[in-house]
């Protein structure tokens, strides 16, 4: 594995701080499950505000993890990078196998 400098791993540190918000995550699970959304769209799925879904989809737009066009008046947001979608699909069936051990450890204490 090549040698990563100082400044790739800050960048690294910074992707994954973007998605330790619980409001991010609900975003891209929205998107993820039901495809191209618009803002409202969003509010709705997610439960949020829309001055919070614009904020977080700012964010997410930045790190290039979500894509957004315009459409008339709408904003369409999209996943834009598949591997974000990936790494979460990846974390959650770890989570689901971790607590499931846990879960048959207890039962049979």
């Amino acid at each position: 594995m090549p040698a990563v400098t100082d400044e790739a791993l800050t960048l690294i540190a910074s992707w994954f701080r973007t998605l330790a918000e619980p409001s991010r995550l609900k975003i891209l699970r929205a998107l993820k499950e039901q495809g191209e959304l618009n803002i409202s769209e969003l509010v709705e799925a997610t439960g949020l505000t829309q001055a919070n879904v614009s904020r977080h989809v700012q964010i997410l737009v930045e790190t290039g993890m979500v894509g957004r066009r315009r459409e008339g008046l709408n904003v369409i947001c999209f996943i834009a990078d598949p591997s974000v979608t990936e790494l979460c699909s990846s974390v959650c069936s770890n989570l689901l196998q971790r607590f499931s051990q846990q879960v048959k450890k207890l039962a049979g204490s």
